[in-house]
């Protein structure tokens, strides 16, 4: 017989203007966060912004296609991801470090991170999996253990890498995606939760930068000059900009005081040129997302979708909590991007692409969006 092609209705609009202010307040203020960085390390003001108009570029255009290719579709490709993405790890050996951890793959001008999409392919594998296995996601070790296996596989070579954060990022996606299959609190909570606590506890109290940035984080005034400094002038940052803001292009802390302003602190550069209101406007729209996010979850029209869409959903809402808190002090700090907004090629285009993931999904429902 032949196969009927899934019915489309409309895309979450919810997601996709949300989405779309913040790639649009992602471009304008990675140029005004880095113009003066880009000027000393570039000689040229506008450097990142021109390369992340086209990350912008092609990120809608992926976002655009997936928005359209059918999510069941991307299922029978999860074994084929899953397999690909362990050279691509263990390529990042071979490249040359930055601060001492090799995450990048570099070729020419051009980089990528794999790990950016390593995440997203484990989120694809256990939506898959768990949809397909059902009930046995209740029994500790034969419905969570694989699952963690699997995910502390991709998370281990990530931490090789010295990328804690993104190790730490697809572990708790993981907890959140079994939780929601259907997984018993005890196992995670009672059992798993602790383990893990206990896991990245010894990861960072044994190794010696990891440590000096856990006693940073508890007092960075008493190391302002070397392990403290970057939150120290993150804080001058927050400070400065009040509640409305010092206006767009007038950071001082952008003037090589803050390292990459660009980049993972690019929060607390808008919280100096756009204050309280500016930051808080940024939270609502995450807030806006994550929330749509969760109603695409529950209207899915099968449980791939729900996963599906949880497990994307989790891995933005998990890097925008992690990146806020560190920039506000609230945790040590640790390299995680702002999503649709900090430069990176990479990491905005696998996020969009997703997004578009999670647009199809809401376009198969059987049930009324409002």
């Amino acid at each position: 017989m032949k196969k009927v092609k899934p019915k489309m209705g409309q895309i979450d609009y919810g997601i996709f203007y949300t989405v779309f202010l913040l790639l649009a307040i992602g471009v304008v203020m990675v140029y005004s966060a880095s113009s003066y960085w880009a000027m000393f390390m570039e000689h040229d003001n506008m450097a990142y912004l021109k390369k992340q108009f086209v990350y912008a570029i092609i990120g809608l255009g992926a976002m655009f296609f997936m928005m359209r290719y059918d999510y069941h579709k991307i299922r029978k490709w999860t074994n084929t991801l899953l397999l690909i993405c362990i050279p691509l790890l263990i390529a990042t050996f071979f490249f040359k470090d930055a601060k001492g951890a090799t995450r990048w793959i570099r070729l020419g001008p051009l980089s990528f991170q794999p790990s950016d999409l390593v995440k997203y392919v484990v989120v694809l594998f256990l939506a898959s999996s768990l949809s397909r296995n059902g009930e046995k996601v209740k029994d500790f070790w034969k419905g969570i253990v694989p699952y963690l296996c699997i995910s502390g596989f991709y998370a281990g070579i990530i931490l090789l890498e010295k990328n804690l954060s993104i190790a730490t990022i697809i572990m708790i996606v993981t907890m959140i995606m079994l939780f929601v299959a259907g997984g018993k609190k005890f196992h995670l909570f009672g059992i798993v939760t602790p383990a893990l606590i206990a896991a990245a506890s010894f990861f960072t109290l044994s190794t010696p930068y990891r440590r000096a940035r856990l006693l940073n984080f508890i007092d960075p005034w008493k190391t302002a000059d070397k392990e403290g400094y970057q939150l120290v002038q993150s804080f001058y940052a927050l400070g400065a900009g009040g509640i409305t803001g010092l206006g767009i292009g007038k950071s001082r802390q952008k003037t090589l005081y803050m390292p990459e302003p660009h980049n993972d602190f690019i929060f607390s550069i808008i919280g100096e040129e756009l204050g309280l209101v500016g930051c808080v406007l940024i939270i609502i729209l995450f807030i806006i997302f994550i929330f749509r996010g969760i109603r695409v979850a529950m209207n899915a029209k099968d449980e791939f979708g729900t996963l599906l869409a949880i497990g994307i959903t989790s891995v933005i809402a998990v890097q925008v909590i992690i990146n806020v808190a560190v920039v506000t002090g609230s945790m040590p700090v640790t390299g995680v991007p702002l999503p649709f907004i900090s430069y990176g090629g990479s990491a905005l285009v696998m996020n969009m692409m997703a997004v578009g993931v999670l647009l199809n999904i809401s376009r198969q429902t059987n049930k009324k969006e409002f």
